[in-house]
């Protein structure tokens, strides 16, 4: 089974996920995420973060992640854990502007 590591922002954060399957999605200007991989508890040890994830993502089939949002994609030879980061004051990642057109200020 082939595994990748997506980062990409959103909200203000950066979500780190893993995934059976990344593709070009079928709506222009989108990556395709489908078979987000969950850790399997074991033991009594439950990561909060992971937990807020698989609430996020529990039921979704796939998902579709704005194309100028993804930072990194890497496929990878073991799961590792999701996580939600939150973006530093003063980090180079910067999320990539979007024209709306109608805005004032955009003369």
């Amino acid at each position: 089974m082939r595994i990748f590591r997506i980062s990409f922002v959103s909200q203000g954060k950066v979500y780190v996920l893993y995934a059976e399957r990344v593709q070009q999605g079928d709506l222009f200007g989108f990556v395709e995420l489908s078979g987000i991989l969950f850790g399997e508890h074991a033991s009594m040890v439950i990561d909060p973060a992971e937990e807020k994830l698989k609430t996020e993502f529990g039921g979704v089939t796939r998902t579709l992640v704005p194309m100028h949002a993804v930072l990194r994609v890497d496929e990878v030879e073991k799961r590792g854990q999701n996580k939600i980061l939150d973006l530093e004051a003063g980090s180079n990642v910067t999320p990539f502007p979007i024209y709306t057109p109608g805005r004032s200020g955009d003369r």
